[in-house]
């Protein structure tokens, strides 16, 4: 008969290393944080050869050295240990305990040269690795990893929101877009990302959609709007039937954005600002002032000094461009709380959304759906550009393997945030560690030594545990 607590028990053995500093130099802490990385892979997604085996080769099989999930291994690693550039890869990942536990891991009997690496991004097929994205992302849905963080118990929260990339003063490829100011003239790469993102402060890539132009000289350039009208059928395609929620900024409350969100089944959150649908706009002030059963305030529970007062109206009308009718609703909330000399600061929202409203969903929307957009900045971009993975780093000068690169960057950045907010880690070795950017040098430093990799993953295969995520870190 098995202990009651058997599930849980891989996870109270790391918990009680976890006791001890992160910082203490010994093979139980290094081990540890293996246990951490290939626990959470393995339990959510299977191992790399499973989370990859989908992926094409184009190169001659007869000279292939590596296969293309141990590429992809090497370079996820070098995205979690924050390298910072593919040339790191031979001089911190190649030591003589590393190469045993690759060995091991992909029957290769050394680390792939960087160059190795690019040459075989060259001539591979991005989609396939856009693909591996959707399936860890489906995976975490359909193991109810993510329900409750769902809005109204049903809806992912997915924000969509573009990006800077790469910036160069000379053209870097046919499909730069281009920028002139005060006679100079910059090229620059942009990507417009759909990531779920949740009030504790995950936020996971869904889909990526390139923001580029078709040549060198286009009649108009891509923007964020057009490839969000290419990026919608993409999603849809990829989670047909998912329960979404889209939270998007004021660039988006257009009636094309309407029709699409309509045509898919998916509700919204949109900004809106006083210059964006005027007649909408007008519409709500209007009725707002007839309307006072459509008030609420609110006080935050553990922050009881913030306060929120809310009022919407329903049912508005609008007819777009190019005639298109629809059926808007509006929130508006105003949020009162101190700042540090204790002065009051009032700050105010507006939101369009196509969802009807109720007392009993307006605060939940506004804030789980509607605020949370910010995370795709904040936890997103601003993790990716500032907290070491390096996002506006050229990993290469081929536009096809840059592609690539940027989608092994968001698969590491996933698995970054399972084990930094995972059980496995821990609130104790979060405590520890004192900064996310510390799991990624205690992770090299590890990776450097490992002697034990075969034994470990072994462990953990034959374990039975579960995975949960602290409250809000943000």
């Amino acid at each position: 008969m098995k202990h009651p607590h058997a599930a849980n028990t891989y996870v109270d053995t790391i918990n009680d290393i976890s006791r001890t500093t992160y910082f203490d130099r010994s093979p139980e802490i290094l081990d540890k944080i293996l246990k951490i990385l290939f626990g959470t892979i393995i339990h959510f997604f299977g191992d790399f050869n499973v989370l990859f085996s989908n992926l094409t080769d184009g190169r001659v099989l007869e000279k292939v050295k590596y296969s293309m999930p141990a590429l992809a291994f090497v370079s996820v690693l070098m995205f979690l240990c924050h390298l910072g550039a593919r040339r790191q890869i031979r001089f911190q990942l190649r030591t003589l305990s590393s190469i045993g536990a690759f060995r091991y891991l992909f029957e290769a009997d050394d680390l792939p040269h960087g160059d190795t690496i690019n040459d075989a991004f060259k001539i591979s097929d991005p989609e396939d690795f856009q693909q591996v994205i959707c399936r860890m992302s489906n995976l975490l849905i359909r193991k109810k990893v993510l329900y409750d963080y769902r809005v109204l118990e049903k809806y992912f929260v997915i924000a969509v929101d573009g990006t800077g990339t790469l910036t160069y003063s000379k053209r870097h490829c046919p499909h730069c877009l281009t920028q002139t100011k005060n006679g100079k003239t910059i090229y620059y790469h942009e990507v417009l990302e759909a990531k779920l993102v949740t009030p504790n402060g995950l936020a996971f890539s869904m889909i990526s959609e390139f923001i580029e132009n078709p040549g060198e000289k286009p009649n108009k350039q891509d923007c964020e709007l057009k490839a969000f009208y290419r990026l919608a059928p993409r999603l849809k395609a990829a989670f047909p039937r998912l329960p979404i929620v889209l939270t998007l900024d004021a660039l988006f409350a257009c009636g094309p954005v309407f029709k699409i969100c309509a045509q898919n089944n998916w509700k919204f959150m949109i900004v809106l600002k006083d210059r964006d649908l005027p007649s909408v706009i007008e519409e709500f002030h209007a009725l707002s002032a007839l309307q006072h059963k459509n008030r609420l305030s609110w006080h935050d529970g553990n922050k009881k000094d913030i306060k929120q007062d809310f009022r919407w109206v329903d049912q508005i009308p609008y007819t777009d461009s190019v005639k298109n009718e629809h059926t808007l609703h509006v929130i508006e909330c105003v949020e009162t709380k101190p700042d540090k000399h204790k002065t009051h600061v009032r700050k105010q929202w507006k939101w369009v959304t196509n969802l009807k409203l109720s007392p009993s969903n307006v605060i939940p929307l506004a804030n789980q759906a509607g605020r949370t957009r910010w995370k795709i900045e904040n936890q997103g971009f601003n993790a990716q550009k500032t907290g070491g993975f390096c996002l506006e780093h050229g990993y290469t000068a081929d536009p096809n393997a840059a592609k690539i690169f940027y989608y092994l960057l968001q698969i590491a950045h996933t698995i970054a945030q399972l084990m930094y907010l995972g059980s496995l880690l821990g609130k104790t070795g979060r405590k520890a560690l004192g900064a996310v950017k510390n799991l990624a040098l205690r992770l090299l430093e590890a990776w450097r030594y490992a002697t034990k990799i075969k034994a470990l993953i072994e462990e953990i295969k034959s374990r039975r545990f579960q995975i949960k995520f602290c409250p809000d870190t943000s």
